[in-house]
């Protein structure tokens, strides 16, 4: 799908933390709630509308994956670039990128708080509601607007990407999956989706503390090389894996 691998042998242990890092993004307390008025903007009614299925939001919600999913391939194409750039320096590049997620995921727990990853750069894509168009560019203006709570978690794939050079948009690909396919699946099954994010609400501090802890982990493994420790071992258990990519 989108032109990239579907799988790769050598990075399933990063795969799996940039799929569980798009599905907390998912659940992350300013993505989630507006997730609902989000598709009745881009469906082009009201969100009682949705809930009554007066009309399906299930094709303006694949349109703002595709778009949200475009920005996302575009940086980690430019992550894997920026990595083999540096090919040279990559000792030094995992050292410093398991520190910096490590301290994103500090800033996560409430230890300290970064100022700029609590500032919002919001793009407006414009009145384009109710068109597949509209849906697109409010994918494009999601990918690059929502930092405050996406901006961590991205950081992290990204940085990931950059120390697996050749494989980021692999990567920021898988992430791109885990945050929008849980769009699609609240399209198709509104009704019952909006009682479930009304539920997951409640629980906004412990994801907030999950997604901390994935990052400190993610950095603590870059730090000690376990990373790649981890790839050698599922390729020694399972052979099988070699043959996947």
């Amino acid at each position: 799908m989108f032109g990239i691998e579907l799988a790769d042998a050598a990075i399933l242990p990063a795969a799996l933390v940039a799929v569980v890092a798009g599905l907390l993004s998912f659940l992350s307390p300013c993505v989630l709630p507006i997730v609902p008025p989000y598709l009745a903007y881009m469906t082009g009614v009201k969100v009682s509308a949705l809930r009554e299925r007066q009309r399906s939001a299930v094709l303006p919600a694949l349109f703002f994956v595709l778009g949200l999913s475009t920005v996302f391939l575009l940086m980690g194409y430019a992550a894997s670039a920026f990595g083999r750039a540096f090919l040279q320096y990559q000792p030094m590049l995992v050292t410093v990128s398991g520190i910096f997620v490590i301290l994103l995921g500090l800033h996560f727990l409430h230890v300290f708080r970064i100022p700029l990853l609590d500032r919002e750069a919001r793009i407006e894509a414009g009145d384009k509601g109710g068109t597949a168009l509209g849906a697109y560019l409010l994918g494009l203006a999601f990918a690059f607007g929502w930092t405050p709570c996406i901006g961590p978690q991205l950081s992290m794939i990204l940085t990931l990407a950059a120390t697996e050079p050749g494989r980021g948009t692999t990567l920021l690909g898988i992430y791109a999956l885990g945050l929008g396919i849980p769009f699609l699946l609240s399209a198709i099954f509104i009704e019952r989706s909006i009682g479930l994010m009304n539920r997951l609400k409640r629980h906004m501090g412990l994801i907030e503390r999950a997604s901390g802890v994935l990052l400190i982990a993610v950095g603590v493994l870059l730090l000690t090389g376990w990373l790649g420790v981890i790839s050698y071992w599922l390729l020694e258990t399972f052979p099988a894996l070699a043959a996947i990519g």
